[in-house]
């Protein structure tokens, strides 16, 4: 169970995740090593799962982002499935749906070219794979990596 300085902690590195122990300790009114050692237990448990660089992909040379639904045959083809995702660095998400889809996944490439290949030469040539449907995406208004929060006191 997260506590308010947990709260706070979270708060502070999903704005800043490189911020300094002195910074943190000062927003919290505690010293930088206290300030660690919280940062490091919220690791521990897995609450913070890392930290990475926020990268514009258009500006990085990945302007295409698409959506693609994937639909399976039978359940038996989930493991193939996943391992062909998990090596797939386009893909950036994939999500275990309900509905009339089984996966959404979250496709980052150079074009269309790339997303051929992704649909064409490496997703539709997988045993199970009932169906996939595209939907490209012409502008993203909003993205975060941040997670919701109540307001910290």
């Amino acid at each position: 169970m997260l506590d308010a300085l947990d709260s706070k902690i979270i708060v502070a590195l999903m704005d800043n995740g490189r911020m300094t122990w002195a910074e943190l300790a000062g927003l919290l009114g505690l010293s930088s090593p206290a300030a660690a050692d919280r940062v490091r237990r919220l690791e521990e448990q897995g609450v913070i799962k890392g930290y990475t660089a926020l990268i514009n992909a258009e500006s990085a040379g990945y302007g295409l982002t698409a959506l693609v639904a994937v639909s399976l045959e039978r359940p038996k083809h989930r493991e193939a499935f996943l391992a062909l995702v998990m090596s797939l660095p386009e893909i950036q998400e994939c999500h275990h749906t309900a509905g009339e889809d089984d996966y959404l996944l979250k496709v980052r490439c150079r074009g269309t070219r790339d997303l051929e290949r992704i649909l064409s030469s490496q997703l539709k040539e997988l045993d199970g794979i009932v169906r996939t449907r595209t939907t490209i995406v012409l502008d993203t208004l909003k993205e975060t990596p941040n997670l919701p929060h109540p307001p910290v006191e």
